[in-house]
């Protein structure tokens, strides 16, 4: 299981400093939806620059243009980009074309995506299916992962599964229970801790345990 640190809401500079100190925890790296609208590729060139060896995510979240987004993701770095998962089927066969031409992969965001829209992506072996509770979901109504949204499916079509929203070193083992993700997708746990360094560790021991 590899850990995504999910840098939102950052200056770049607090973003590679953040990184630096938890590198040798984490595995991926996610430049931040919040991140790329506020500084667009920028974000995701200094965060490849300063962790060249690290996999970057860049969280587009493409719904639409996605040749445009996913070619400009990949020439500043990144080695994953997102589309959501509900984007019209064109959008999604363009983004794997692109993801397959340059030699990077496609993550598809399933928020808000039907059991129906789910089981039509299946069709998209080499893709990374993200498993998510919005932003808006753990804030506004303190909705957590619990791994138990299309479980079953991801594992009668054994494709490889990220989970991301509200996941702590508290709630693994059970999201590794019900979800047995691939990735596990982690922000605030550790990004707002008191001691990031810290925090991350104990996310990469509880991992390697299989805690």
């Amino acid at each position: 299981m590899k850990i995504q640190l999910a840098l939102d809401r950052l200056e770049i500079a607090d973003a590679i400093q953040i990184t630096r100190m938890v590198e040798d925890s984490i595995d991926w790296i996610e430049v931040g939806t919040s991140l790329i609208k506020e500084f667009g590729m920028a974000s995701v060139r200094e965060l490849k620059q300063a962790f060249p060896a690290k996999t970057i995510v860049a969280d587009m979240k493409t719904i639409d243009n996605a040749r445009y987004e996913f070619e400009m993701a990949f020439r500043s770095g990144a080695d994953v980009a997102t589309v959501m998962g509900v984007s019209p089927l064109v959008t999604i066969d363009i983004c794997m074309e692109v993801a397959a031409r340059f030699n990077k992969k496609v993550m598809f965001d399933l928020l808000n995506t039907s059991e129906d829209q789910v089981r039509e992506l299946m069709n998209y072996r080499d893709a990374i299916f993200c498993a998510h509770v919005s932003k808006d979901e753990q804030e506004e109504s303190g909705e957590r992962n619990k791994g138990t949204k299309n479980g079953a499916l991801f594992t009668e079509n054994e494709v490889q599964v990220a989970a991301a929203g509200g996941i702590t070193i508290e709630s693994l083992a059970a999201l590794r229970k019900s979800l047995n993700p691939s990735v596990v997708i982690v922000g605030s746990a550790i990004t707002k801790a008191s001691n990031p360094t810290q925090a991350a560790a104990r996310l990469k021991q509880a991992v390697l345990k299989g805690e």
